[in-house]
């Protein structure tokens, strides 16, 4: 696997978890909207990943070895299909006539460690492209001996 590889890898994976982070923090910051654009209240969305393929290189090993190994990308972002949850607070101003309010779906502490999930992630994937950079520097460093 060349260098440009484990960064490309290491670069799709940084770009999912960068945009997951920001579906995370669209849910934490929507944790109590009762009233959207579409009706009813805030759905929690949630980051679908997918396999693709590397870019192709010429030459059999190179070829088949780039069909095996993948990157990440998104597929798509979709609604939580959970309901959402129905508290009674007979004063909100979105309550029913029974005085009931439809909030999100949303656990605040199940976000926090979504996050910091996906912030190690990221890390991990930033040190993969720290690292291949430090050798290639070294194996230029080797040529130039």
């Amino acid at each position: 696997m060349s260098l440009n590889t484990s960064i490309e890898i290491a670069s799709s994976g940084m770009s999912a978890q960068r945009r997951r982070l920001e579906v995370i923090a669209a849910n934490m910051a929507n944790a109590h909207t009762t009233r959207t654009a579409e009706g009813g209240p805030y759905r929690k969305k949630l980051i679908v990943f997918s396999a693709a393929e590397l870019d192709k290189l010429n030459g059999d090993f190179a070829g088949e070895f780039r069909r095996q190994v993948r990157k990440v990308q998104i597929d798509r972002v979709v609604d939580d299909p959970r309901p959402p949850l129905e508290v009674f607070d007979p004063s909100h101003p979105d309550a029913d006539q029974f005085g009931y309010v439809r909030m999100p779906n949303i656990n605040v502490v199940e976000e926090m460690v979504n996050m910091i999930g996906a912030a190690r992630s990221y890390e991990a994937n930033l040190e993969v492209v720290k690292t291949s950079k430090r050798m290639s520097v070294a194996a230029l460093e080797l040529g130039n001996a």
